[in-house]
C-alpha cells in the first residue's frame, strides 16, 4: 500500500515556491531529524542552483544522536550545504540560525541589503514554532497537526534577515513507498489519509529490528515479541485494547504505539539511516526498471496481436 497526501493548497504552495526560490539568497530547509531523507524536499536540489542551504534537523531531541551525526556528515558532503540539529527546547540553537545565514553569504554587503531567506519544510515539522522563536513574537500559527500554515508571508528578523515563510507541503508521489509510511508515522500526513493499524505494523517491525531493548522497556516485556503483530498483541493486552472474543483491537493498539512514538516515549529513535535509504533507492530503481520492461513487453504483444488481426 502507498500513502500519499497532496491537497489543493499544497499544489499552490509548490508553484509559489518554485517562482520565489530563484530570488532568495539562502534557503532554510526544515527536516525532521528522525526522518531526514523522507522529509527532504525534492524541489530544493531541482531549483536551488548555487544558492546555499541550511538543512535544519528539527526535533533532534527525539532522534538517535548517533544516526543524526551520520546524516549531518552525509548532507555536508554537498557544496553549499550546512546541516545543524536543533531542538525546540533550546531557543539559543534556533536564534543562531540568523547569524549562520549571514556567515554563509560572505560576499554580500548585508549593510546595503539584508539577506533574503526562504524557510520551507514538510507539514508538522515545527517550522512555525521556529519562526516565532526567531521573531521573538507570535507570527506564525502553530498546531500539532499537519497543514496548519496555508499562505506565504514575509517577515523582517534581526541581523537584517528578511524571511519568506511558506506553507508546508509534500509532493504528489512519495517514493520509495516507505517514505510515505515514515512521514505518516511522524505526523507529517493528516491522520485521515492512512490507517493506524497499517502504519503501526510498519513502525512495530522497524522498532523490533532497530530498537528492541527500548520497546521491551517501554512495555515491560520479558521476552522480545517474535514479529510486528506479536508486539501489537502484547501492547493491546497490557493497555486493555481488547475486542469481543479476546482479540486485540489493532486500530486502538496501533494508535497507542504511534502516539507514544511521536511523543518520544521510547527514547531517542531515528526511523531511517543513510545506508538504509541508499538500499531503498537502489531497490526502487530496480523495481521501476522491471515495471517499465514488463509494460514494454505487454505493449509489444498488443501490437503484434493488432497486426495479426488487421492483416
Amino acid at each position: 500500500m502507498s500513502i500519499n497526501w497532496f491537497p489543493g493548497h499544497m499544489h499552490k504552495a509548490r508553484k509559489e515556491i518554485a517562482e520565489v526560490m530563484p530570488q532568495v539568497d539562502i534557503i532554510i530547509e526544515m527536516l525532521d531529524a528522525r526522518i531526514p531523507f523522507s522529509s527532504e524536499n525534492p524541489l530544493v536540489p531541482e531549483l536551488r542552483g548555487d544558492t546555499p542551504v541550511i538543512k535544519v534537523l528539527n526535533k533532534a531531541d527525539l532522534a538517535d544522536p548517533a544516526v543524526t551525526a551520520l546524516w549531518v556528515e552525509r548532507f555536508e558532503q554537498e557544496k553549499g550545504i550546512k546541516a545543524i540539529p536543533i531542538s525546540q527546547q533550546n531557543p539559543e540553537q534556533i536564534k543562531a540560525l540568523l547569524q549562520l545565514c549571514n556567515q554563509m553569504l560572505p560576499d554580500r554587503n548585508l549593510d546595503i541589503r539584508g539577506a533574503r531567506a526562504m524557510i520551507m519544510g514538510i507539514p508538522n515539522v515545527g517550522k512555525s514554532t521556529i519562526i516565532n522563536t526567531l521573531a521573538g513574537r507570535t507570527i506564525a500559527k502553530t498546531g500539532n497537526e499537519a497543514g496548519v500554515t496555508k499562505i506565504q508571508q514575509r517577515i523582517r528578523l534581526d541581523n537584517n534577515v528578511i524571511l519568506t515563510d511558506t506553507p508546508g507541503f509534500l509532493w504528489p508521489k512519495l517514493s520509495p513507498a516507505s517514505c510515505g509510511y515514515r512521514l505518516a508515522v511522524t505526523g507529517a500526513i493528516k491522520d485521515t489519509a492512512f490507517d493506524y493499524a497499517d502504519i503501526a505494523i510498519f513502525a512495530a517491525d522497524y522498532l523490533l529490528k532497530a530498537y528492541p531493548q527500548q520497546v521491551m522497556a517501554r512495555y515491560q516485556l520479558k521476552e522480545q515479541p517474535e514479529n510486528d503483530l506479536a508486539l501489537l498483541d502484547a501492547l493491546g493486552e497490557r493497555r486493555g485494547c481488547m475486542r469481543k472474543g479476546g482479540v486485540v483491537d489493532l486500530q486502538k493498539a496501533g494508535s497507542i504505539l504511534i502516539t507514544e512514538l511521536r511523543a518520544g516515549l521510547f527514547g531517542p529513535v531515528s526511523l531511517e539511516t543513510p545506508d538504509m535509504v541508499t538500499e531503498e533507492l537502489q531497490n526502487a530503481k530496480l523495481e521501476e526498471a522491471t515495471r517499465a520492461a514488463e509494460k514494454a513487453e505487454r505493449e509489444k504483444v498488443r501490437q503484434q496481436k493488432a497486426k495479426k488481426k488487421y492483416r
